[in-house]
């Protein structure tokens, strides 16, 4: 009798994520979206699905619904932030049941909770016991209420870890036990995974700092098309200046749109004479009307003098054209960021990057070899910055950072990582774990 080898077998794949491209264009669904393309036209795989959450405007229904061919939507969203509960817990437990039943995977991987529920993956060790787990950590929504930024929301100042104390102060209607017991329910639910992938090293490190084991979490990056480097068009510069600068991506207080126009506004118009920004942004109108009128009130008199031009939303097909058109891209994010998307599509492009000098985007982008930092929420010298390398000498500078870039991996190269993962958590018994039992509600702290 032969026996069939294990290397063998055939994948069936399903991932699972916080939003489809379709409906939402942020950095961790298109990077979802892709991989699942790519699992499907990998080696060893059987078959692939996408389930994406939308929002229809018809509540948390919980209703799973078939997009296109491998694509299924599912209307769910979150009825308690602090502990990423879903808002429809029955149906993860009833028509998510089914789907699962209905697909068999043999491997999961997850690429949110928010707006899904972290009940999801109980549900999915009950009911695939025999399935691998993966689970990309896109940010630090584990570590961090606010919104996983791990930025204080009123002042805007960095946090470096996580502690009770210090987010009771953030959100003072949760006690510093309630913080303590979020934790440990968080920890609870997230020993389901077999194996987490994050983006970047510094992604990871917090991580472990938060309590996952060193060797549960790995560093895989997004993937990109395989495309050749743009040129830039006739006509959009001459030989001796590099002064077009894109910023690309949704707006909100961490972005740092708003810094970017302040920076302008500080040089002179000497300074700033030739200089273009190009602005191709989304989600403007969904932001407070404090920060739209910031950025209104920064951006009418620059593009009355041809200092900015707004381009507004794009599609992802679009981005290529839009990134042809600028020689720099530029990511003043004043959070740690993880591992922006853009700065990947940036080096496809063949695009040097301006980041903050924190986080996921100073390990991405080496200073003076692919791009330049700049420092972080400072709008002085990010406004000497773009005046340097729009002037005579950036264009050199432009050059030889062009030169530096290394291709991202492509799609491909990533499902097969992913995949090779996956074996690996596969073919080793995961250590015994002594559950933790927390309560479902917070506790309220009573005396003083």
């Amino acid at each position: 009798m032969t026996v069939p080898d294990a290397r063998a077998r055939r994948e069936r794949v399903l991932v699972i994520a916080h939003g489809h491209p379709d409906f939402a264009t942020g950095g961790g669904e298109l990077a979802a979206w892709r991989l699942s393309q790519a699992y499907r036209e990998a080696p060893g795989v059987e078959a692939c699905w996408l389930l994406a959450r939308v929002d229809r405007g018809r509540g948390a229904t919980g209703a799973i619904s078939l997009r296109r061919e491998h694509e299924y939507l599912w209307e769910q969203s979150l009825r308690d932030w602090h502990l990423l509960r879903a808002a429809n817990p029955h149906a993860t437990d009833t028509g998510f049941v089914e789907l699962l039943q209905a697909l068999q995977p043999s491997i999961v991987h997850v690429h949110h909770v928010a707006h899904l529920g972290v009940e999801m993956l109980r549900t999915l060790r009950r009911t695939l016991p025999q399935a691998r787990l993966l689970m990309t950590l896109h940010e630090y929504m584990a570590i961090c209420q606010s919104d996983g930024q791990m930025v204080t929301p009123q002042q805007h100042r960095l946090c470096e870890r996580d502690s009770p104390d210090d987010c009771h102060r953030c959100h003072p209607q949760h006690s510093p036990e309630d913080f303590w017991l979020r934790k440990r329910f968080l920890q609870q639910h997230y020993e389901r995974v077999d194996a987490f992938v994050a983006p970047s090293e510094f992604l990871r490190q917090r991580y472990i700092a938060w309590g996952i084991a060193p060797e549960r979490i790995h560093v895989i990056e997004n993937g990109q098309a395989d495309e050749a480097p743009l040129d830039t068009p006739p006509g959009i510069n001459d030989s001796t200046r590099r002064r077009r600068f894109g910023f690309f991506g949704q707006v909100n207080p961490y972005k740092g749109l708003d810094l970017l126009l302040d920076a302008l506004t500080r040089l002179s118009p000497a300074e700033r004479a030739g200089l273009v920004l190009e602005i191709n942004c989304a989600q403007l109108e969904h932001q407070t009307p404090a920060l739209q009128a910031r950025i209104d009130r920064l951006v009418r008199p620059l593009i009355d003098d041809g200092c900015v031009v707004w381009r507004g939303p794009y599609r992802p097909e679009e981005l290529r054209r839009r990134l042809a058109a600028v020689d720099w891209v530029v990511v003043p994010s004043i959070w740690w960021e993880n591992s922006p998307l853009v700065i990947q599509e940036a080096f496809s492009a063949g695009r040097p990057v301006l980041c903050s000098d924190i986080g996921g985007m100073a390990e991405k982008v080496r200073h003076d070899v692919d791009g330049l930092h700049v420092p972080v929420a400072d709008a002085h010298a990010w406004g000497h910055r773009l005046r340097d390398c729009a002037g005579p000498a950036g264009a050199a500078t432009w050059a030889r950072l062009r030169a530096g870039i290394r291709r991202p991996p492509t799609h491909a190269a990533v499902a097969r990582a992913h995949l090779g993962l996956a074996a690996s958590a596969g073919s080793e018994q995961p250590p015994a774990r002594t559950p933790v039992v927390i309560p479902l509600h917070p506790v309220t702290r009573t005396g003083s």
